[in-house]
């Protein structure tokens, strides 16, 4: 199966190699896939709560990633993501670090099962590579309450739909920005396509009384280039 532009940038943005990568809400499996296929961790975990899925994931395992992997090479789990215990995991100890994934959900089961591992292991060592399928400004203000503090950031376009990616990880002495900080090159008309369909999107939001959302207005109306450009003037 072809593998997205998407899960491709995720791929590309684990430069280190982790004792433990959870590939949560796993769908086809794809991204483990890939993860296992250049030895990204010593073990990859492979999580969803829908059965069947699962048990597709864990027949193309068996298939094509038994013979010359090592036996630890990855594990199945079906279960909540939220209710992770991660230091059940097969050879994990206290230095273990692991890298959470979390994909393709919407803003607010992102951050219920963020919140979930973060209470259910406290005392584990964790990062995660987010990438929400809406609600990215909420997400970022969750994460900022949650001491959560920024490694890398990407904007993608894939088939004219905009994602953003976030590595985080508390203890991290890079601030979380609400409207994105690194991952903007607004010199690309792909970033200002971007900037300008969040813009519109608040703007339509705007219009219903019941909808409080002028300081996210303000935020993301302040990175148009005019509007930095004044800024260093000032």
């Amino acid at each position: 199966m072809k593998t997205s532009q998407r899960l491709q940038q995720i791929d590309k943005m684990i430069a280190q190699p982790y004792e433990h990568i959870w590939d949560c809400c796993c769908d086809h499996g794809l991204l483990g896939y890939l993860l296992l296929r250049r030895d990204a961790a010593r073990t990859v975990h492979f999580v969803d709560v829908i059965e069947p899925l699962i048990a597709e994931v864990r027949g193309k395992l068996q298939r094509y990633f038994t013979e010359g992997f090592p036996e630890h090479a990855w594990q199945v789990h079906c279960t909540d993501v939220a209710k992770l215990q991660l230091s059940e995991a097969a050879l994990a100890n206290a230095d273990s670090i692991h890298l959470i994934i979390i994909a393709g959900v919407g803003g607010d089961l992102l951050i219920e099962l963020v919140e979930g591992l973060v209470n259910a292991n406290p005392t584990q060592k964790m990062e995660f590579l987010l990438c929400p399928v809406l609600h990215n400004y909420k997400v970022r203000a969750a994460l900022v309450d949650m001491n959560f503090g920024l490694i890398n950031e990407h904007l993608i376009c894939e088939n004219n739909r905009f994602y953003e990616i976030l590595h985080v990880a508390m203890g991290v002495e890079q601030p979380i920005s609400l409207t994105g900080s690194l991952m903007w090159d607004l010199s690309r008309e792909e970033d200002l396509t971007y900037l300008e369909r969040t813009i519109s999107h608040y703007q339509r939001m705007a219009q219903n009384p019941n909808r409080d959302v002028e300081q996210i207005l303000f935020d993301y109306k302040a990175l148009r280039p005019e509007c930095s450009a004044r800024l260093v003037e000032s």
